[in-house]
């Protein structure tokens, strides 16, 4: 009986006893997806603060930019609107100059256009007057002229004797009348004042008129700057 009982029991498939196994992998997969949760909040905590971080860097550099552009409109700023100028006061003129032309230039262009507006002058010659004196000896009251300097002389061949703002020679004056800036522009705009038509005149034909020297067209490259002189110096004096 025991022999053929035992041969009778029904024998169980390796599958049968395998199939409690098969759901132990299930189970780790719960509970290492349960460890791995912390893990995940921590990832999320740190791209948070990344990002965080990263907008406090954008903010930085966005203010940077912006006071940046600040201090750079400054200086245009001051550009745009400079210091007044008064012609009585030689402390206010630019200390850049204008057009190229300051200090001791300047001070000698005031004096030109102070002198002229006196004697009745417009802007016009004003600029006429500054126009001859850039020409004549780059707006510096100097003691010495052609002659020391190219050896020019006149037409009959005697040394010329031009001093001063003007390059004036001796028949207009005494030397200390020509070396005298106020003194020189007055010689010089009483005679222009004697051309009926000057005013009609190409400004530097109306100069030549009055200085007689060689090219009538000399003193045409003068005139831009000594307009923007004339008009620097013009402003009203609080």
């Amino acid at each position: 009986m025991s022999a053929a009982r035992a041969r009778s029991r029904p024998q169980r498939s390796p599958a049968t006893k395998n199939k409690p196994a098969a759901k132990k992998p299930a189970a780790r997969r719960k509970s290492a997806s349960r460890r791995r949760r912390p893990g995940a909040r921590r990832q999320a905590a740190t791209r948070l603060r990344r990002r965080r971080i990263l907008q406090r860097v954008l903010l930085s550099a966005g203010a940077v930019v912006v006071l940046g552009g600040l201090l750079a409109l400054i200086p245009l700023g001051l550009a745009r609107d400079p210091a007044p100028v008064c012609i009585d006061r030689p402390q206010t003129f630019p200390e850049a100059g204008v057009e190229g032309w300051s200090g001791e230039q300047l001070e000698n262009a005031a004096t030109i256009v102070r002198t002229a507006s006196a004697l009745g002058f417009p802007r016009e010659g004003q600029i006429l007057g500054v126009m001859t004196a850039m020409g004549e000896s780059s707006l510096r009251n100097i003691d010495y002229g052609d002659w020391e300097t190219r050896g020019f002389t006149n037409p009959d061949g005697s040394r010329t004797t031009s001093i001063g703002l003007f390059q004036q020679q001796d028949w207009w004056g005494s030397a200390e009348q020509r070396m005298d800036p106020a003194t020189a522009t007055t010689l010089f705009f009483d005679r222009l004042g004697r051309l009926p038509d000057w005013q009609s005149m190409e400004p530097s034909h109306a100069i030549h008129r009055v200085q007689i020297n060689t090219d009538r067209d000399y003193y045409a490259r003068f005139q831009a700057d000594a307009t923007a002189v004339v008009d620097a110096l013009s402003g009203p004096c609080d």
